[in-house]
């Protein structure tokens, strides 16, 4: 009895009788957790699926894994631990059918049980004590417009958190989740819950039944995140939403008090005068107790600061609910976020994302240059200000003490010979005048002839700018392809399609930092991977302890230190509001700029290496990925003869390859890897071989040119024609033209159809064995 046979027959039966899927808001179902890491070439790692998920009044209660009658019935405690723990479901099940293993993961108990439990004995042992609020919480299920938009694992994970701290009477939540990972999407379900629940301040801890829905206020520092938050809340009616606006304020005299969801920015709530023209902040219209709950978007950037003067706000509204989202795990530089809404219910970090596949994975392109640093000598012109002599200008001084054209001349032709004109891509500039003058570089080496293909983004562009952004961010639209900014494009840019990040300012916050390279990891169709090209050394952040690690107690007072960063100051500046990105400030003093001596421009070089993100997190480069590939490769193969059979079958490669992946090695990592070992020609057979046994590798060319005749001479006329023709694409194409799920495609570019392929070279039976069995012939013997 397989699996299938001993789910359906076995375990679904006794789910059946135990009430599952019978009783009511019970359910059973097959829950694929994560779809698995991108790869590259369309193809993704294996997805991780829990077998049986059981959910009873809208909450995951339990996770079992099947394994078929004949093995033994704890052989699946492994997976089942794992997926409960991904869930964050209390009870565990491994069974083959015949028994039945639980795990309580809460208190470590385990053994064998008669039956599984009905829905109503899980729920009563999952959650002891009674609570009202979890209980009417978990009666509104989410919204799913239709079915067709489910939340992902870890935003119901995050979305429960949230709501069993309201539950329980916490009034201060914090959710730490990567960027790209749908904060939105887990506010807006939290909203949901809340609003039909009917929660409110006034009967959260009162018995009887609630009398009123709340009013929640969604508060970002940046319009467009406040517009994205308001536009992904249209499933609310209407009139229960309303998006306040100093224009909307101005008009009508008086804040809006008549919905159920509020959404602004800070500026908003900061600005207001009185008659006599003197501040008069508009939060201040509102009585303290007005809003019942009040989501901060990006807190770790707002208000929760001791000295931010947004601070006023939370503080006036201190007897609501305050549910805080951020990206970014606790360090020295944002401490005031996590003293003041504690430490996070639910976390979810970029490297989970990446290798759950729902972040897109990256590489990093380090780029140094011979003109990275500068001093003066008496053959260059000076254009403008005053030289010091003797002064090694370095990264730090450049573009905003010192301007050196051809320098960036010689960047931005350096990074557009190694990206694709039509990739999207995001150029981090010093200050508003650099990102200009990178533009304006970028549109006379362009191969387009749009006009717009560059255009600046920053404080200063106003309503142009977020035209010019919208259109960026449309992935319907090709222009404008890359965009140059200073401070502001650093976070609230929601554009799926980027696939270059350029870094030609130094990024000395880490925070800052995480939010940059979260502008790239958001998924899109046939993107597997994005390139950050760092002419700044900002990869250093990379080996930081804390890049991708858990939350840690920061060092407070005096020993923090101050992490300043040049041009740090856009702090929620919206374009046309003024905004300090740097660039036009009239109190600075006025910056050199230089004209190097005719001839010293020719003999700029550079120099790269690349880097990959590792599956712990950390990026390794290209060696260190080989070190790590060598000493994983034992646990794959034996030796170079079951190398060779492996890769000799479609069936057994594709899950060598599958095992490369699952260990970190797929996709970009492997061609990287090729080139380094001059394998670009070869096959991923000849690159393993040459790193476990020192085989130099053998071109595909090399390959069938050795091997065509013994292979051909084993078949009818008919057969050769069509395996010659196989071998012509296998040398230009690659290895991927040798797997079972290639050969349709080939038998219909050759005949048409498989029909037709058919009448010429035998039943569809005879052609597969005719295709599997000549790659036997292709890696056979010594000869590689």
């Amino acid at each position: 009895m397989n699996e299938a046979e001993t789910r359906a027959e076995l375990i679904d039966p006794a789910l059946k009788l135990a009430g599952w899927g019978e009783v009511a808001e019970s359910r059973v179902r097959r829950e694929t957790i994560a779809p698995g890491r991108l790869q590259g070439s369309g193809k993704r790692a294996k997805p991780s699926i829990a077998d049986y998920v059981l959910t009873y009044r809208n909450r995951k209660l339990a996770v079992i894994e099947a394994k078929k009658r004949d093995l033994s019935d704890t052989e699946g405690v492994g997976q089942a631990k794992r997926d409960a723990t991904s869930l964050k479901t209390r009870f565990a099940f491994s069974t083959n059918g015949r028994r039945i293993y639980r795990i309580d993961m809460e208190t470590g108990k385990e053994g064998y049980v008669d039956r599984y439990p009905t829905p109503e004995e899980m729920w009563d042992a999952t959650f002891a004590e009674e609570n009202a609020w979890r209980d009417r919480f978990a009666a509104v299920p989410y919204e799913t417009r239709g079915g067709t938009f489910e939340p992902r694992y870890y935003q119901d994970n995050a979305i429960e958190a949230a709501l069993d701290a309201i539950a329980k009477g916490d009034d201060r939540v914090l959710l730490t989740l990567a960027t790209g990972t749908g904060k939105t999407a887990i506010a807006f379900q939290i909203a949901w819950k809340l609003f039909h629940s009917r929660w409110n301040l006034g009967d959260w801890k009162c018995e009887g039944e609630p009398t009123r829905r709340p009013r929640i206020l969604f508060l970002a520092d940046r319009n467009i995140l406040a517009n994205q938050a308001y536009n992904s809340f249209s499933a609310f009616p209407e009139d229960a939403l309303s998006r306040v606006e100093p224009a909307d304020i101005r008009k009508k005299g008086r804040v809006p008090k008549n919905a159920s969801i509020f959404f602004t920015i800070f500026q908003t709530f900061m600005s207001g005068t009185d008659a006599a023209g003197q501040p008069d902040p508009y939060f201040g219209e509102y009585p303290p107790d007005f809003f019942d709950c009040i989501v901060v978007d990006e807190c770790h950037r707002g208000g929760a600061n001791d000295e931010s003067t947004w601070r006023a706000i939370l503080d006036h509204f201190s007897p609501a609910v305050q549910i805080g989202l951020t990206a970014t795990p606790k360090r020295d530089n944002n401490v005031d976020t996590y003293a003041y809404f504690g430490e996070p219910v639910y976390s979810y970090s970029l490297k989970e994302g990446i290798n759950d596949g729902y972040l897109t994975p990256f590489k990093v392109v380090q780029l140094a240059t011979t003109i990275d640093e500068y001093l003066y000598t008496p053959d260059d012109d000076v254009l403008e200000g005053e030289v010091e002599e003797g002064k090694r200008y370095v990264e730090s001084d450049f573009n905003r003490s010192i301007e050196i054209r051809q320098r960036e001349e010689y960047r931005v032709r350096t990074f557009m010979s190694k990206t694709r004109p039509q990739d999207k891509t995001l150029v981090f500039c010093a200050t508003q005048d650099h990102a200009a003058l990178v533009r304006d570089i970028i549109n006379q080496n362009k191969q387009s002839t749009d006009p717009n293909y560059c255009v600046r983004v920053t404080a200063n562009d106003g309503a142009l700018g977020e035209q010019h952004l919208r259109q960026f961010q449309d992935n319907e639209k090709t222009v404008p392809t890359i965009l140059t900014t200073s401070q502001k494009l650093s976070t609230g840019v929601d554009a799926r399609n980027v696939r270059n990040i350029v870094l030609m300012r130094p990024i000395n916050s880490m925070i800052e930092f995480k939010q940059i390279i979260g502008r790239g990891t958001r998924l899109y169709d046939g993107k597997d991977y994005f390139t950050i090209l760092d002419f700044v050394k900002a990869h250093h952040h990379f080996q930081d302890p804390d890049w991708d690690g858990d939350p840690i107690d920061p060092v407070t007072g005096a020993e923090s230190g101050t992490e300043t960063g040049e041009g740090s100051g856009e702090t929620g500046t919206e374009c046309g509001q003024g905004g300090q990105e740097g660039g036009g400030e009239s109190n600075r003093p006025q910056k050199l700029k230089i004209k190097l001596a005719d001839g010293k421009e020719r003999t700029f070089q550079h120099i790269e290496a690349t880097m990959f993100m590792g599956p712990d997190g950390t990026p390794l480069s290209v060696a260190q990925f080989i070190e790590t590939l060598f000493g994983q490769l034992p646990d794959l193969f034996k030796d170079e003869t079951e190398l060779r059979e492996i890769w000799s079958d479609p069936t057994t490669r594709r899950g060598l390859i599958e095992g490369l992946a699952e260990r970190g090695f797929s996709g970009e990592q492997l061609d990287e890897i090729r080139k380094l070992t001059k394998g670009e020609d070869s096959d991923l057979f000849d690159v393993l071989a040459y790193i476990a046994y020192a085989r130099p590798p053998t071109t595909r060319t090399e390959r069938v040119k050795g091997r065509r005749g013994d292979i051909l001479s084993q078949y009818d006329p008919k057969t050769q024609e069509f395996l010659d023709f196989v071998l012509s694409h296998y040398v230009a194409e690659g290895v991927e033209q040798l797997d079972t799920d290639n050969l349709k495609g080939l038998l219909t570019l050759k005949y048409g159809s498989t029909h037709d392929a058919a009448e010429r070279l035998g039943s569809v039976k005879d052609i597969r064995t005719n295709f599997v069995g000549f790659q036997r012939g292709l890696y056979k013997g010594t000869q590689s």
